[in-house]
């Protein structure tokens, strides 16, 4: 016994590195600087703390999302993993106790015309010791590995709200332009009648009825396009939402309402609101305890086990038993296991050393995601203003080219190019409000938001 105790000693004044517990290691990335720029104010929250019902505030979107959060395939399996995680730590924690077995066992045997029956009942106890912190390190990597899982799932919830939304609103800009491209195209129908009524008055020659009908032709044309794209994004969503593909139910564009005042917080929220951030640090401390366990494989160990039992071994059936009971403490000391220790080691090191890594450009790819989204929906903002400038002026011109038409010499070919840059400036304002929405969600996204609002 004493010689066990004085390995144990010895062993314990070098083993201090298996104890520690896992803290964020300084990274050459400074968190301060991952915005580029912040310019919401301090009264506003930031944008990642709002559930996602106070951001999409539509009814039928909301419906939407939550069919998605109870029904997506992704989701669900996210949240097995974590049932899954769950258990693997409470095996780790369970491993502190000792194992106990009960080994009742009966027998006949028969001599000489003699039967003889024997009875033996018995208990094993074993229990590990965790001197040198290889249990406390398995319980704490499986600690870290739930966390993992819980920070993938809400990665997966994040990724699914901002794709169901997006996803909407692209249904909403597609709405909104076959409405213009349908009003659109009733006016030149219009207008192709009245060249062809200028035609036979001998007014205008059949020139312009070609060019009117090649631009109608073309605008039908693109009509057909939007109605395949809607069903198309129909078609996507509904597999989103675990459904046969089927027609959405929806609002229009004019009807939604966001905040014009965004607050992206400080980047250091990163840390806690982005999930795959998140979930990139837990295996870095998962890697931690890793290399931690790979360490105390160097170190002995200490095994207390014991029985306990009631034997009958005389085949005798009147008082014949016995009690038994031994008690044996083990010490396994790694000497020589051709460098398989050392190797798990190394192996341990580098895949800490990836872990870090892939911890630091999480950190980078969730910067650049919040300044692109920042950018692209500053400059969207921007664009929709410059846009009803340009529909304003251009709506002025088409109607005063079209009388010009009419009552002076201008050409249909003016008309015609007046009101091409009419529908196209009109598509287009469409299309920047769609982007500046999508840069909500995507900034949303970004800065980690999604959750519920339990949650």
């Amino acid at each position: 016994m004493k010689i066990i105790m004085m390995i144990l000693a010895a062993c314990l004044l070098g083993s201090c590195g298996v104890y520690k517990q896992y803290s964020r290691p300084d990274t050459d990335i400074i968190t301060d600087s991952l915005f580029r720029d912040n310019t919401s104010g301090e009264s506003t929250p930031p944008l990642a703390a709002k559930p996602w019902r106070e951001i999409f505030t539509d009814p039928y979107l909301q419906t939407l999302i939550s069919q998605g959060l109870e029904r997506n395939a992704d989701l669900g399996i996210a949240r097995l993993q974590i049932e899954e995680a769950q258990a693997v730590l409470i095996n780790a924690r369970l491993s502190y106790l000792p194992s106990a077995n009960l080994t009742p066992q009966a027998g006949i045997s028969n001599f000489n015309g003699e039967t003889k029956k024997t009875y033996n009942i018995g208990a094993t106890a074993s229990w590990e010791a965790d001197i040198f912190g290889k249990i406390t390190n398995a319980e704490r990597g499986a600690r870290a590995a739930l966390e993992s899982s819980r920070a993938y799932a809400q990665a997966v919830q994040t990724q699914l709200v901002a794709t169901i939304a997006e996803s909407y609103y692209t249904l909403l800009m597609l709405d909104a332009q076959l409405a213009i491209s349908e009003q659109t195209s009733a006016n030149w129908n219009e207008m192709t009648a009245t060249l062809e009524a200028l035609v036979e008055a001998g007014k205008s020659n059949d020139v312009a009825v070609h060019q009117a009908r090649a631009n109608s032709t073309a605008l039908e044309a693109s009509i057909l396009n939007i109605r395949k794209s809607i069903s198309e994004t129909e078609n996507t969503l509904s597999a989103l939402l675990k459904e046969p593909s089927h027609e959405i139910k929806r609002g229009t564009l004019d009807s939604q309402n966001f905040s014009d005042e965004i607050s992206v917080g400080l980047p250091v929220a990163l840390l806690s609101n982005r999930p795959d951030v998140r979930k990139a640090e837990a295996e870095l401390a998962e890697a931690f305890y890793a290399t931690n366990s790979a360490r105390s494989a160097f170190y002995p160990n200490l095994t207390l086990s014991g029985s306990v039992g009631w034997t009958n071994n005389n085949g005798a059936i009147i008082n014949p038993g016995k009690w038994l009971s031994n008690a044996i403490a083990q010490i396994t000391v790694p000497l020589f296991n051709k460098g398989t220790n050392i190797a798990n080691l190394r192996i341990a090191k580098a895949r800490q050393e990836e872990a870090v890594l892939r911890f630091e450009q999480s950190l980078l790819e969730a910067g650049r995601e919040v300044n692109d989204a920042l950018t692209e929906w500053q400059t969207a903002d921007k664009r929709i203003t410059l846009d009803q400038k340009q529909i304003e002026d251009l709506q002025a011109a088409t109607d005063k080219t079209q009388l010009l038409m009419q009552y002076t010499s201008a050409t249909y070919l003016e008309v015609l190019t007046a009101r091409q840059s009419l529908l196209n400036a009109r598509l287009t304002l469409v299309q920047d409000q769609i982007e500046k929405i999508q840069g909500i969600i995507h900034l949303y996204h970004a800065l980690g938001g999604g959750k519920d609002s339990e949650s």
